[in-house]
């Protein structure tokens, strides 16, 4: 069984790049004959793209190609320049594309469909961001359409990571090819906390933990203004940890305004796992105040190293939560409510620690291996049909 993942980003920071480096580099090492076929593009918020990537990242062969951006009407559709011929010539056996609304699946699906190659898409859906203005929330949401009656319609099966995403894709995509994969974690590799060093970052005694992208849909503005509430007395610094993807220098702004500026620490991306974990480790509670986030794999990190979470109820964070049994959940955009839950981590131990503990134990069942078992339990089942 030969099986080429289709992703934009690989070898890259995000959430989509960690879930397929991670399968296919499992299946990869458990004898699969496994492939990426990705971008040249790095960071997709400044449309960076980069050259002399290796040929080979963990074990897994990795094809790039020329990425251009293509304009729908003011919406944008990377598309990647010679993919469709080399997926027709690659002899693959089954294609799986990453991602929804952009051009990479739609070749994918071409090329299934003119050869009879089974595909299998995982959406890794995000809704229109409600801070759009309604012309652009519709044009996207005829984007889901058309991709509901293109590639999905080819699709064999559509792998969603909760059942709040399934709920939303079924909206424009065949319910019946529709299958829930949670995403995973390495749970061996957060088993030493000694191993863990933050040398040389310069980190707080104690701070509040943000890690993603600084982009304008994680909701940073409203945790800027929840710190400048609370005061240096109730909240101690924040620490954020993750690419600049454009907002930075309005968050600079809007903290100096509020008087916090110097209660802000850019950690930037942290490449080295050990350095990364004992950050997590080390804070008082993970704040993620995102817009939406489809799963959210720094909620199992954050489970997994005991650090209190806090994070707004959208998307698949209340199924990671176990609706807020697993960490304290707030309304998207509700400063004040987002204030008392920081507040809380610390003025409410006992609760606190009730939740890291139902966190600790809800971990255990989220590990890549499963994910991976269930990847290629659902390749097997469509090969066979």
């Amino acid at each position: 069984m030969k099986v080429v993942h289709v992703t934009l980003r690989f070898d890259a920071p995000g959430g989509v790049e960690t879930n397929v480096h991670e399968v296919t580099r499992r299946l990869r090492a458990a004898g699969d004959d496994v492939e990426v076929f990705a971008s040249d593009l790095y960071d997709e918020g400044r449309w960076e793209r980069r050259t002399g990537y290796a040929p080979r990242v963990d074990g897994v062969p990795v094809r790039r190609f020329p990425v251009h951006k293509r304009l729908i009407p003011g919406l944008t559709m990377p598309m990647m320049v010679g993919l469709i011929d080399a997926l027709a010539e690659s002899g693959v056996d089954l294609i799986h594309a990453h991602s929804h609304r952009y051009g990479h699946v739609l070749q994918a699906a071409a090329v299934a469909e003119r050869l009879e190659i089974p595909l299998v898409v995982s959406t890794h859906y995000h809704p229109a961001d409600r801070r759009e203005p309604p012309l652009k929330r519709g044009l996207l949401r005829c984007q889901d359409i058309g991709f509901g009656l293109t590639a999905y319609r080819v699709a064999d099966a559509l792998v969603v990571q909760t059942p709040r995403e399934a709920a939303l894709v079924r909206e424009f995509a065949p319910a019946d090819r529709i299958r829930v994969v949670p995403p995973g974690i390495d749970l061996a590799a957060w088993a030493d906390p000694g191993a863990d060093r933050a040398a040389g970052l310069d980190l707080p005694a104690d701070y509040l933990l943000f890690i993603g992208r600084v982009a304008p849909n994680k909701g940073l503005p409203g945790l800027v203004n929840a710190l400048a509430e609370l005061g240096p007395a109730r909240a101690p610094p924040l620490v954020l940890m993750g690419r600049d993807w454009g907002e930075r220098a309005a968050l600079e702004e809007l903290a100096r305004r509020r008087g916090v500026l110097d209660r802000l620490r850019f950690l930037g991306h942290v490449e080295d796992p050990a350095a990364y974990r004992a950050v997590l480790r080390r804070a008082r509670a993970l704040v993620l105040p995102s817009e939406w986030e489809a799963f959210g794999l720094v909620l199992l990190e954050a489970m997994t190293a005991g650090t209190p979470i806090v994070a707004t109820a959208v998307g698949g964070v209340p199924d990671v939560l176990d609706g807020g049994r697993a960490g304290r959940l707030v309304p998207y955009g509700d400063v004040a409510a987002l204030a008392r839950a920081i507040a809380a981590v610390s003025e409410d131990a006992a609760a606190t620690r009730t939740l890291v503990d139902a966190g600790r134990e809800r971990v255990r069942r989220y590990d890549w291996s499963e994910c991976v078992r269930a990847h290629r339990a659902l390749y097997e089942e469509i090969l066979r049909r």
